[in-house]
């Protein structure tokens, strides 16, 4: 099992349940090509990095979930600035920009990605991180490329479940990330994801398991009626709250229960895109 990868038992067919209503197709097809569209556009604007400020980062992130179809609700308080540790349980493509939504934050990525043809250049001057799951030897210069990135005042944003998983079962935080932030002195962010149908039930439409394909997920996202992300943003942990990286880890990982918005909303947004349902 990998470091930094390990895997999770769920899959499509285990854990993926139909939605019970669903979108015409027509309208599924409207999505989708919304989201190409978004996606494409953020393409378009990747050489400009940094240079663009953080709120039409939040908004285009936004964007991407609502034209999907998928309403958004994040409550919670508002992420600090500066350099920051933000970590979050992981079931759905859709994570990404839930994410940045909360704070726009340099990501993650296995090596292999550095690969791929198109994304991995495009991802590489999008400012990812790109780690070694499987080299142990390369863990420790791995964690002080993101302490020093922490220390210049970055957001990294970061799975530590190493896995996706259907979001009723979910796995530990992984520890080693969490030794960046001890290293950097800065502050932990954690936040916790959700997907609910129509009532309140969980739902794993958005779920991105297994072997399923991003294709495969995406038509089943924009085809889901109803499915609502739910974001709550917990009170960062601040620098010297835990000793060690082990109980850090476990401080940060989110209640995967009932959920209990005992914060102040900073965002409550029930609306829905002009192609949902």
């Amino acid at each position: 099992m990998s470091v930094w990868l390990p895997s999770a038992p769920c899959t499509p067919g285990a854990c993926v349940e139909p939605t019970g209503s669903a979108t015409a197709v027509p309208r599924a097809v409207l999505r989708l090509t919304g989201v190409v569209i978004l996606v494409l556009a953020g393409v378009v604007l990747l050489p400009l990095g940094g240079r663009i400020p953080a709120g039409p980062v939040r908004w285009w992130c936004r964007a991407i979930v609502r034209v999907a179809g998928v309403r958004i609700r994040i409550t919670g308080t508002a992420a600090p600035t500066g350099g920051l540790l933000l970590v979050a349980n992981h079931i759905s493509w859709l994570d990404i920009p839930l994410l940045a939504a909360v704070r726009p934050a340099r990501m993650l990525a296995k090596s292999e990605i550095r690969k791929w043809p198109v994304a991995g250049p495009l991802a590489a001057r999008g400012g990812v991180l790109f780690i070694e799951r499987d080299r142990l030897r390369a863990l420790p210069d791995t964690v002080e490329r993101i302490a020093d990135t922490l220390r210049g005042g970055a957001a990294v944003a970061v799975f530590p479940e190493g896995s996706t998983w259907c979001g009723r079962a979910h796995g530990h935080f992984r520890r080693a990330v969490f030794q960046a932030a001890l290293n950097a002195g800065v502050p932990v962010q954690p936040v916790g994801i959700r997907y609910r149908l129509d009532g309140g039930a969980a739902g794993t439409a958005a779920a991105f398991v297994g072997d399923d394909s991003l294709l495969a997920s995406m038509w089943r996202v924009v085809k889901a009626r109803g499915l609502t992300a739910e974001v709550e943003v917990r009170d960062a942990i601040r620098p010297g709250s835990y000793p060690d990286r082990r109980t850090l880890a476990r401080a940060a990982e989110p209640v995967m229960g009932e959920p209990t918005w005992t914060h102040t909303a900073v965002v409550a947004d029930s609306g829905r895109s002009p192609s949902a349902a």
